[in-house]
């Protein structure tokens, strides 16, 4: 039988590119910068443009298909996960890197029936480096197979994470926390390169052993979530609970939380050292 949901994902590919153009042309000028939830939540009127055009788009082509995109949500619309096939769009992942012209920024969109990820596509403009993944058929980066790494010694392990948004005392205190006591473990270091789903995508390429970060949101994960997990790792709560192709469950991509790791031994020794932050869930009002 042929893949339904094919068509729409090399339409994906295609509208990433269209997307990738606009940054790409972008970034060369002045922005008009606004702010989020913190002071540090940055939002630019080539995300929102970027997601009109998404979302127009996809309407036009899927008119019976539900979308969450992250400015869509930021102007009050719900995010709420159901069974319909739902595109989950971050037009600009890395709005900050945007904004300072730092080199890493991503088109995220994820593709899911169900509750469950069907594909995903990141695309990281400025590299130009095109990231796909479908269930069942694998992971790839402009084409080469993807592979995450075998390393499950956490002392030898590169991990990545961000700092996040938010600018309370409390909440960097656990951040900071968190990043002391897996150094500490020790592990050979911590990076970070701005965009949650360009960070996923590097454990998907092996040159990363695991990401993880708390107070994220379903349209940074659902693209790369998928491309972890074609590429042979597991996405997990930082609760421990684990999710992925062969232990079943759908990975709660409403939880604003993950652990995207090679292996389940990585993912868990990662999980039993964090403290984790508490947040609202997206779909909570």
């Amino acid at each position: 039988m042929a893949d339904p949901w094919q068509e729409c994902m090399d339409y994906a590919v295609t509208l990433a590119r269209q997307a990738g153009e606009v940054v790409r042309e972008a970034i060369k000028n002045e922005m008009n910068v606004m702010i989020k939830s913190s002071p540090a939540d940055l939002v630019t009127a080539t995300d929102q443009k970027i997601e009109k055009m998404l979302l127009s788009s996809i309407k036009e082509k899927y008119p019976s298909h539900s979308f969450i995109g992250e400015e869509s949500v930021a102007a009050g619309e719900k995010s709420i996960l159901t069974d319909s096939p739902t595109w989950i769009i971050d037009p600009i992942d890395g709005t900050t890197n945007f904004v300072h012209r730092f080199p890493f920024v991503a088109v995220s969109i994820g593709f899911t029936v169900n509750k469950k990820m069907e594909f995903g596509i990141v695309y990281s403009c400025l590299e130009d480096k095109m990231y796909t993944g479908r269930k069942g058929k694998g992971a790839f980066c402009n084409g080469q197979k993807l592979q995450v790494s075998q390393q499950e010694d956490i002392t030898k392990s590169l991990l990545v994470t961000e700092f996040g948004s938010s600018r309370a005392p409390e909440t960097v205190r656990i951040v900071l926390s968190n990043l002391e006591k897996l150094l500490c473990i020790p592990i050979h270091g911590i990076r970070g390169v701005g965009t949650a789903a360009v960070n996923m995508c590097l454990v998907a390429a092996g040159v990363a052993d695991a990401y993880y970060e708390m107070g994220i949101h379903c349209w940074d994960m659902a693209g790369a979530g998928i491309i972890v997990t074609e590429a042979g790792g597991v996405l997990m709560d930082v609760t421990g609970i684990i999710f992925g192709l062969i232990l079943g469950g759908p990975f709660d991509l409403m939880s604003r939380r993950i652990i995207a790791a090679n292996s389940k031994t990585l993912a868990e020794r990662i999980a039993k050292e964090i403290q984790v932050i508490p947040l609202q869930r997206d779909d909570e009002e």
